[in-house]
């Protein structure tokens, strides 16, 4: 049942909007140039904060659809009935959420990097340390996205609270410290299930 429903979560984030994500990431590094300006040696050497800030506002991006529409249809209730576990329905979509933006935007990284005259040794240890990180990005904004499912404003209150918990992630990646970076994102991957998983329970009661 896990395995349908990511495939289920997936298939509804790479239809309709699906490349709004990609598109934001594309978007922010663009404009970067414009407000640095055309010097390549500085451009270069802040391209992978630049290309770690555009991932993590991209994986923000379709939060308030991760875990609300389930929650408003009845399906979160639906999925208890059959027995499966809070913890296993957020792991599920954590996973989906994953695969709906993480590989695309390392596709997108790299005229994104070319747009910010990075050469070809940082691009390849930027390709390293994002895919090391968007597990936790995707991990955190499930985890948010639970914790404030049928609240008002739920979006910008999401933004609130993934953004500082995003940063000690942000700091390791960007910097590629890579060992530091995969333990953080472990931790929130492994820790986000349990969270989100309690977030739905209450948001049922």
């Amino acid at each position: 049942m896990i395995g349908a429903l990511i495939i289920r979560d997936a298939r509804r984030g790479l239809t309709g909007a699906a490349w709004l994500p990609v598109a934001f990431f594309l978007l922010v590094v663009a404009l970067m140039p414009f407000a640095i300006g055309p010097d390549a040696r500085l451009l270069g050497r802040i391209g992978p904060g630049v290309l770690w800030i555009a991932a993590l506002t991209a994986a923000l991006l379709p939060v308030e659809r991760l875990i609300e529409p389930d929650r408003a249809d009845g399906v979160l209730d639906q999925l208890a009935l059959h027995g499966l576990a809070e913890e296993s329905v957020a792991l599920a979509k954590i996973v989906a959420h994953w695969l709906t933006f993480a590989p695309l935007l390392l596709v997108a990284a790299v005229p994104g990097a070319a747009l910010l005259a990075m050469d070809g040794g940082s691009l390849g240890r930027a390709e390293i340390a994002l895919a090391v990180g968007t597990p936790g990005f995707a991990a955190l904004a499930v985890a948010i996205a639970a914790v404030t499912s049928g609240l008002p404003r739920a979006g910008s209150l999401a933004g609130l609270l993934l953004l500082p918990l995003a940063v000690p992630l942000l700091i390791f990646g960007a910097a590629n410290a890579l060992l530091l970076e995969a333990a953080i994102s472990l931790l929130l991957t492994a820790g986000a299930p349990f969270v989100a998983g309690a977030a739905i329970r209450a948001s049922r009661t």
